[in-house]
């Protein structure tokens, strides 16, 4: 016989999936035959977690605890299994000893699977290798695995598969976990911190007749009693000013935000912002919150104000340059359009180094600023800068530099060329405010329907007078992509808008 016969005999084909789905149904109808139906327990008491145990070993070697979790590995199959336990806090491993469970029980643990979840009663010990472990005396089976979890040694690597599939990426990857972590601690470093500051949260709708607040394109529903289209909201700026006529001096929402847009690295069609408006205060007062908010979250949540994130080291330590629109165009581009008179110039100016106006754009001087900005200079911003004086033809919603009429009392914070928040001085002239509307509506007759829309009641509420005010709207997962160094909004989203699979 040839030795290739030879070793096409010696190995041992895997089974198919279909194969493994039959067994691991046909093991579940057993035990439902014998009485042992896992999915009829309705709960299990755990009293320690796998953290704890080893955290805590010295103190509890000896103690009976229970813990439940998920059977991530076996190993042996004689007298005694060692397995290994997935629970919130991490693994721990299992030594299930005939001498201690019993001949039936140890041979119906044997046949658990994988992905199995468990519940464990046991005593905490170290094994002669050193390991802290727990010795069971019971095991429980909780739920059964029907489907195989992914391949131990390749896991789950497919970016697609594990933003669809967030569930089976969590437990074959528990790196991913700290992603969530670290989002849930930085919403609750938020919250605490505005409330500290006198800050009130409030809700406000997010379905609105009126789509406002902000340069982008709504998602459009219908509502079916009041026979009316509604628009998801792209900002909650509006409702929220409308709150500040009304008395209420500070206040902020976290909440998700819907814009019918393109998906990328940094853009998901839904995404979580906080919108804080503080009346007496102006854009330089936003710029201090907004500073102190990051690094005091980077500091609590991290530990050190030097943070990594997309190649670079990031410090954050207070203290961030605040650099005018105008000046940062002169000093990456060499164009000063302080001393640019017409739009007409300034256009040609903007052409000179390869920058074009959008089509819908107006050719004005202000226009031709910020897309010089945004296609020179955005890119180069690395370390924490605030481009601050934005000009008023990209700035609808804000108050005018009482130093120079065609520019406005907004920033935008860049961190690795990525846009973190913008703020203003509020607009709380409702005059101005009706004629910068005006010209979102008539953008929108030009076909762009990016722009606002006349909002006739925020303008009434802007009569009644509104005092002057700072406001600020943070992108929450952009700060999250920064403290925990992803480059991809899907890494900090449990659920990213993906593509149907045909």
């Amino acid at each position: 016989m040839s030795d290739q016969t030879n070793n096409q005999q010696g190995v041992q084909e895997e089974p198919s999936l279909s194969e493994l789905l039959r067994v691991r149904r046909d093991k579940l109808a057993d035990l439902r035959e014998r009485g042992a139906d896992p999915f009829v327990i309705t709960r299990f008491d755990v009293t320690h977690h796998s953290a704890e145990v080893k955290d805590r070993f010295e103190e509890m070697e000896g103690q009976t605890v229970r813990l439940a979790g998920r059977l991530m590995s076996k190993r042996g199959m004689g007298k005694a299994v060692f397995s290994d336990l997935q629970d919130n806090d991490g693994r721990i491993q299992l030594y299930v000893r005939i001498d201690d469970v019993g001949e039936e029980a140890l041979a119906t643990f044997k046949k658990y699977d994988i992905g199995d979840i468990v519940g464990v009663e046991g005593e905490v010990f170290r094994t002669k290798r050193g390991e802290i472990s727990i010795k069971a005396k019971t095991v429980t089976l909780l739920s059964k695995s029907l489907l195989p979890l992914p391949e131990k040694f390749h896991g789950l690597t497919d970016v697609e598969t594990r933003c669809r599939q967030r569930y089976v990426d969590l437990i074959m990857n528990p790196d991913v976990k700290r992603n969530f972590v670290v989002r849930s601690q930085f919403i609750k470093h938020v919250r605490d911190f505005m409330d500290a500051r006198g800050f009130m949260e409030v809700e406000t709708p997010v379905l609105n007749t009126i789509s406002g607040g902000a340069t982008a394109r709504p998602f459009i529903t219908h509502h079916n009693t009041l026979d009316i289209d509604m628009y998801m909201r792209i900002a909650t700026e509006l409702p929220l000013k409308r709150l500040i006529v009304g008395g209420l001096e500070r206040v902020y929402e976290m909440g998700r935000i819907f814009r019918n847009e393109g998906m990328d690295n940094r853009h998901n069609p839904e995404f979580t912002t906080i919108e804080l408006y503080q009346a007496y205060a102006d854009f330089n007062d936003m710029m201090d919150l907004f500073e102190d908010l990051l690094s005091s979250a980077a500091q609590k949540i991290l530990g050190a104000y030097q943070v990594e994130w997309q190649g670079e080291r990031i410090d954050l330590t207070p203290g961030w340059p605040r650099l005018p629109m105008h000046e940062a165009v002169k000093q990456y581009t060499g164009l000063d359009f302080m001393v640019i008179n017409s739009d007409e110039e300034a256009v040609a100016a903007a052409k000179s180094i390869g920058v074009e106006l959008p089509e819908t754009a107006d050719r004005t001087w202000g226009n031709a600023l910020y897309e010089v900005f945004d296609q020179r200079v955005e890119e180069k911003l690395i370390q924490p800068t605030f481009i601050t004086m934005h000009p008023v033809d990209v700035s609808p919603l804000a108050k005018r530099s009482p130093k120079d009429p065609r520019l406005t009392e907004r920033f935008e914070l860049f961190i690795c060329h990525s846009e973190m928040g913008n703020a203003f001085s509020e607009l709380n002239d409702p005059i101005d405010q009706r004629q910068r509307f005006q010209k979102q509506v008539e953008l929108r007759a030009k076909g762009d329907d990016e722009a606002g829309m006349m909002d006739e009641d925020f303008l009434t509420a802007l009569e009644y007078g509104m005092p002057p005010t700072g406001g600020l709207g943070i992108g929450i997962d952009r700060c999250v992509m920064l403290l925990t160094n992803n480059d991809s909004i899907r890494e900090v989203l449990l659920f990213p808008t993906m593509k149907p699979v045909d």
